[in-house]
């Protein structure tokens, strides 16, 4: 069949509509009770996938090496002293990733290694959280959502790379004191060095921390929907 250029634009016409039908999709998701829109399903997540490849999940071991890791979540040994997590795998945001694997590069040259406690949040696990601890001091609010549930937020430390040993920090992850502040400063110089070197590669490479949790960063570049997705869904994509 030939194509002219008058017979083109209708067809032109009909792609652009059913792409940008199928990108707005997810704006028809009902809130929550919250007020929210959160992704549940992957038909949706997909969607946003398609209207920018930003949107898309990665897994973290495919760009950050190696990838080491402490699932607290998946024990438990952590804040709620119940299991969250069953078979967790670390997923982020694209950009994000290419962050990370651009950290993890610059931290090899000083023979140092990321540990990730926690990346990807489903949402529901948000709010197991917040039922179990409703305090905004120590768990992320469901009617706000979090940088975990949108996979741009990591929690994280520094560890030796050959020994795999964790630098020493002011306080064990989700140790919710004072001492996890970043301004507080009653520390030794090691601990203070080891803190402010993950503070800064993190953030020249566009993360921001959360001044009371000396772990917690999240990317500051683009805006990502609340998610809802399992870990086998999204080792399912």
């Amino acid at each position: 069949m030939k194509f002219t250029k008058s017979s083109c634009i209708p067809l032109l016409s009909l792609v652009l509509f059913f792409t940008q039908t199928y990108a707005q999709t997810p704006n028809t998701i009902p809130q929550n009770r919250y007020g929210l829109t959160v992704i549940h399903t992957l038909t949706a997540y997909r969607q946003t996938v398609v209207a920018d490849s930003n949107n898309k999940m990665v897994a973290l071991k495919n760009y950050v090496s190696p990838l080491l890791t402490d699932w607290q979540y998946a024990t438990t040994s952590n804040f709620t002293k119940t299991v969250l997590y069953n078979h967790p795998e670390a997923f982020v945001r694209l950009p994000v990733a290419k962050a990370l694997k651009n950290i993890q590069l610059q931290l090899a040259t000083q023979g140092l290694s990321l540990r990730f406690f926690d990346a990807y949040r489903p949402y529901s696990i948000t709010e197991k959280m917040w039922e179990i601890v409703p305090d905004e001091r120590y768990a992320a609010n469901p009617a706000k959502g979090s940088g975990h549930n949108r996979g741009i937020a990591v929690d994280i430390t520094l560890a030796n790379i050959k020994t795999g040993e964790n630098l020493t920090m002011p306080t064990p992850f989700d140790d919710f004191t004072e001492r996890a502040h970043h301004n507080y400063a009653q520390l030794d110089s090691t601990t203070l060095a080891n803190r402010a070197l993950l503070k800064k590669v993190m953030e020249q490479h566009g993360f921001t921390a959360l001044a009371t949790e000396w772990w917690h960063y999240y990317y500051t570049k683009g805006n990502f929907a609340l998610l809802d997705l399992s870990f086998e869904d999204l080792q399912k994509q």
